[in-house]
């Protein structure tokens, strides 16, 4: 599996957009930014984004996506070892993130990117789709509207890959 964080605003991410050459693109937004961290993981086996949508990027926030895991791919679910790609972002390496790992070294073994590599990380690569096909040129007004194009997006990307959407784990 492959975990990493990401963020979505409120605000529009542009991408793909029409504009005269040279052009300085403004969409209007009102109010101020309401930002989400997306604390993910992508099974490189079947392509699955698990995602866990929180308002701050902790420690803690991560070891809830631990947790969700823990009921997918855990000992009482699954004899299969699971290999966690992780960069070395400081909520990986913190001490409560290291105990939490550690307590689930019977079945989940961290693997450390170098840093600075997120080429290397495949869901990079998911997290672009979200923001560019998903989110993208839109002005979400609310945290709830956000959350739920998030959501929606994941919902979106798992289906286009197969998964079958009934099994579908998404976060509250």
């Amino acid at each position: 599996m492959f975990g990493d964080e990401s963020e979505v605003s409120t605000h529009p991410y542009l991408a793909h957009t029409w504009a005269p050459k040279g052009f300085d693109l403004k969409v209007q937004a009102p109010g101020q930014a309401k930002r989400r961290a997306l604390l993910g993981v992508r099974d490189a086996v079947d392509g699955e984004m698990i995602v866990e949508v929180s308002r701050t990027k902790r420690s803690t926030d991560f070891i809830r996506l631990l947790e969700r895991l823990d009921a997918l791919h855990g000992p009482r679910t699954s004899t299969v070892p699971v290999v966690l790609v992780l960069d070395n972002g400081p909520i990986h390496k913190s001490k409560a993130t290291t105990k939490a790992l550690e307590e689930r070294s019977s079945w989940l073994t961290p693997y450390w990117l170098p840093a600075y590599a997120p080429e290397l990380n495949d869901i990079e690569r998911d997290w672009r789709t979200l923001k560019r096909l998903h989110i993208a040129n839109r002005v979400l007004r609310s945290e709830a509207e956000l959350e739920a194009a998030v959501h929606h997006a994941i919902h979106a990307i798992n289906q286009a890959r197969g998964i079958h959407v009934g099994e579908l784990p998404i976060a509250a």
